[in-house]
């Protein structure tokens, strides 16, 4: 082969070669509710950057213990500051790497087609309704969140008996859709992607809990450099879009 060809073959080779060894492979553990967004920011992302994200999705207090534990992560992005805190106190983030970036509401779900009608949270305490599906009110974010909210309203008391806690936010909202519960108590962004689901009642932002999602890169990730990469785009104008348009309130 000609010596010139050779290296006209050889140069494009070896570039595919250094991006490919350059390319990172992260891990993001992160609230179940933030799943649509942020797959959709991964696709893009991806396609841009060449690293691969990979994602871990279910209840902020269950991610925060399996990084406790030492599982594998590059990055945390919890549905509340509490989980973010204790990883915090522990060290196991980058402090630096911290921020509050999203808010959202709660909303009170019924199926598309049950006849309940639901005016205000206290019909929560009436006789029409027998269950009610939230995200574990002991432990992870959603739950604890409307637990905050009915306790505010002097509602958990006649409540709590009727609540059927579940692993997380999505399964609350699944819980609903199939008609297994009269009524749940979701964020107002896991509700806008079910079509089995209508809002029956939404809590006005100055009324509801202080709801807060923080995210950071976790101190043991093998790919600092890569994981500090992402969390920027994650912070960036073009991902902000992304969380606006699946209803999250972006925290300036």
């Amino acid at each position: 082969m000609d010596r010139a060809l050779s290296r006209w073959i050889a140069g494009p080779v070896v570039a595919l070669l250094c991006c490919a060894a350059q390319a990172a492979e992260l891990t993001v553990f992160a609230a179940a509710s933030l799943s649509d967004a942020l797959k959709e920011i991964a696709v893009s992302y991806q396609k841009q950057a060449g690293d691969r994200i990979f994602f871990n999705f279910g209840a902020s207090s269950t991610l925060a213990r399996q990084i406790q534990e030492g599982a594998p992560a590059d990055i945390f992005f919890s549905a509340d500051e509490e989980k973010m805190d204790a990883l915090e106190k522990q060290g196991l983030i980058v402090q630096e790497t911290r921020k509050s970036r999203l808010s959202n509401l709660l909303v009170v779900v019924v199926a598309t087609d049950s006849a309940l009608r639901i005016h205000s949270a206290n019909d929560l305490a009436g006789d029409k309704v027998k269950r009610i599906a939230l995200a574990d009110p002991k432990a992870v974010p959603a739950g604890v969140y409307a637990k905050e909210y009915l306790q505010k309203l002097n509602l958990w008391a006649p409540v709590e008996p009727k609540i059927v806690p579940m692993e997380n936010v999505r399964a609350a909202l699944a819980a609903v859709e199939s008609g297994n519960v009269e009524a749940g108590i979701v964020y107002k962004t896991d509700a806008a992607v079910s079509k089995g689901v209508k809002v029956a009642w939404e809590v006005k932002r100055e009324e509801g809990p202080a709801i807060s999602y923080s995210m950071a890169v976790v101190k043991e990730s093998s790919r600092m450099g890569a994981a500090k990469k992402f969390i920027r785009h994650l912070d960036s104008l073009e991902a902000e879009k992304v969380f606006e348009r699946h209803g999250f309130i972006v925290r300036k």
